[in-house]
């Protein structure tokens, strides 16, 4: 069995409700074409794409950028609660597919995440949260993030922590590596500040193994907490890549996890318009199975660290 630990969609109702309420010139309005992805969108076409890989269940995580830049504090607390709502929907009606979900929070109200976080992990049955590398610019070290942090530590459930924004201001053009760096930036904040010194047990797990920068640059930037982090496999098949992730985070710290069905875009009709194919599920499963490791270690990445991190049914 592999159990897919990052795997995005965007529940239809959700979808369309948040089209609706977004405020002009965010990143939704730039970005039409994100909406003819089928695969995050149709999940129909997800149970055919899933009918390829009869061992794998899926952790739904949504996916589009934080809600707390696209609308209003009101209007997050509504439409997370929709959210998770539909995705708790989709893990009881085809629970052979997904086994668990991740909450969406409207973090620019922290009393209102906390209180959707409890209700998604103790109601709805979640697997945890997601937050971002940052929170409408502030980072995750910042104070005000606490409540949230003592409610996810009493829990013994991981914050999933999905890049976003641009950590390089420098840069005026957006860049394939400002995610990465946002990524490593995130968990080098938090591997120095009062988090892991208050909660030395608190779970993270980082999208793209630590961004590929924390594993990589390990010998440099020596800074023991950064080996705390949980991360997942989604390097789109570099076998080399994980294996960095791998010497620097040990077996326990990984989880299988393929960004499906994001990142592998294709061309379609005139020049600039963009779909989405089905992801890099197939090459992420082969990237591991080409790592030179024993058979134990590649069982906890394929299932056994997920079952452990997210509380499941061994």
């Amino acid at each position: 069995m592999k159990i897919d630990i990052y795997s995005h969609i965007v529940p239809k109702k959700y979808g369309d409700a948040l089209r609706k309420r977004e405020k002009t010139g965010t990143l939704l309005t730039h970005l039409p074409d994100y909406w003819e992805n089928e695969t995050l969108n149709n999940i129909d076409i997800r149970l055919r794409l899933l009918e390829r890989y009869p061992d794998l269940l899926q952790v739904l995580t949504l996916s589009v950028s934080p809600l707390e830049t696209l609308v209003t504090p009101s209007d997050a607390v509504e439409l997370s609660k929709m959210a998770n709502d539909e995705m708790a929907e989709l893990v009881l009606k085809y629970p052979n597919k997904f086994i668990t979900a991740v909450a969406c929070l409207p973090l620019n109200d922290i009393d209102a995440a906390v209180k959707e976080a409890e209700r998604a992990i103790n109601q709805l049955n979640f697997g945890g949260v997601q937050i971002f590398t940052n929170i409408n610019g502030k980072s995750l070290d910042a104070p005000q993030f606490k409540p949230l942090y003592d409610l996810m530590a009493s829990l013994d459930l991981p914050m999933w922590i999905h890049p976003w924004g641009n950590a390089m201001p420098s840069h005026h053009v957006k860049s394939s590596y400002n995610w990465p760096y946002e990524t490593a930036s995130a968990m080098e904040r938090l591997a120095v500040s009062w988090v892991f010194e208050t909660y030395p047990n608190i779970k993270f797990i980082t999208h793209h193994c630590g961004g590929g920068l924390v594993p990589f640059f390990g010998q440099r930037v020596r800074i023991p907490n950064l080996r705390k982090f949980y991360n997942d496999t989604a390097l789109y098949g570099s076998t080399p890549a994980l294996m960095c992730g791998y010497e620097f985070f040990g077996a326990d710290h990984i989880l299988f996890g393929t960004d499906m069905p994001l990142s592998s875009a294709q061309r379609r009709g005139s020049i600039g318009a963009m779909k989405y194919t089905y992801g890099y599920t197939l090459e992420t499963i082969e990237s591991i199975e080409r790592m030179e490791m024993p058979a134990i270690d590649k069982d906890k990445i394929f299932e056994g660290n997920a079952r452990r991190l997210l509380n499941l049914p061994m």
